[in-house]
């Protein structure tokens, strides 16, 4: 315990902090990349098991590249991890025991129990444990946050083309739970209800799926999902008394209708066009320095997860 202190307060000291990427996927590779750009952080190393693609990235990169990421101990102070989802568990776990801080991809983990037990590690450890759900630091997201106060009813359309590849899992755990984040952030109520319905279309998981939840204060979210539709799609929309505000994720653009006498007024907020990735890495590695808590924490995660696995449980047992 005490030499991990002494080096966080190098790190604090010299303002760079020694952090490496496990899976160097289409995601993983991103994160790499980001990492290499910015200025407080050292991009030491990459791994994957895929020889072809750790060489392409590490080569591109200018960074060493290993098979086996327990090279990494030792040599590394935080850690991406953007391996399949079923070996979050064991690749985050390992990283945490030997005291590294730990970013894990969407979904956190396959089941609340590997969850709660990575939660349980770092927090022993006293490590920064973040999950990787990008749309709370889109710009659009956040030019709303002052203006959504008490929701009445959210609709959500997350749609995208077949994307070949995160097919180790169905579409609820893919994308529909960016928005089961995004809503639990937004009501402050328990969940009464949950009602689901899906259907596999190109793989053994569900590739549509249809949820709608209601909360104990009234407030009702309805959430579509497809990985199979012809257009992308990343769109919320949220309704409160005497205001209806409209979210475009992919094309960072907010509307906020207003009631003003017998009329709607419409209007554009202004929006930074910034990288989400980008802010949500550089979110990690502040965190990690600075000792604070990450915006969508261990424990913030799996409250997501719980509710998508549910979403998930409901539409196994039906089709079933």
């Amino acid at each position: 315990m005490l030499q991990r202190d002494k080096r966080f307060a190098m790190i604090l000291f010299m303002g760079k902090l020694k952090i490496a990427v496990v899976g160097v996927g289409h995601l993983g590779s991103v994160h790499a990349r980001v990492y290499k750009e910015l200025i407080n952080c050292e991009l030491v190393g990459v791994c994957d098991t895929d020889k072809a693609r750790l060489k392409e990235i590490s080569e591109s990169l200018g960074v060493c590249g290993h098979l086996n990421y327990s090279e990494l101990f030792g040599k590394v102070d935080a850690v991406s991890i953007a391996t399949p989802t079923k070996s979050h568990y064991k690749v985050a776990a390992d990283f945490l025991n030997q005291g590294i801080h730990t970013l894990v991809e969407k979904p956190f983990t396959p089941t609340l129990e590997e969850a709660d037990s990575l939660i349980k590690i770092a927090e022993k450890n006293k490590l920064t444990l973040q999950v990787g759900h990008i749309e709370r630091f889109n710009s659009a997201f956040s030019a709303t946050q002052k203006i959504i106060k008490d929701p009445k009813f959210i609709e959500c359309h997350r749609l995208s083309p077949f994307p070949n590849r995160s097919l180790d899992i169905g579409v609820v755990l893919d994308i529909m739970i960016h928005d089961i984040d995004i809503i639990l952030g937004l009501v402050a109520s328990p969940i009464e209800k949950i009602e689901s319905v899906g259907v596999n279309v190109l793989t053994p998981f569900e590739d549509i799926a249809n949820a709608r939840i209601t909360f104990k204060n009234g407030c009702v979210a309805n959430l579509t999902a497809s990985r199979v539709s012809d257009e992308p799609m990343r769109k919320i929309r949220i309704f409160q008394e005497n205001t209806y505000i409209s979210l475009d994720y992919k094309n960072a653009e907010a509307w906020v209708y207003r009631k003003a006498f017998l009329k709607i007024s419409k209007e554009s907020l202004p929006i930074e066009k910034e990288q989400p990735l980008q802010k949500e890495l550089e979110s990690f590695i502040n965190c990690v320095i600075k000792g604070r808590e990450p915006l969508v924490s261990g424990p913030v995660a799996r409250e997501a997860l719980k509710v998508a696995l549910e979403i998930q449980k409901q539409i196994w047992r039906k089709n079933k």
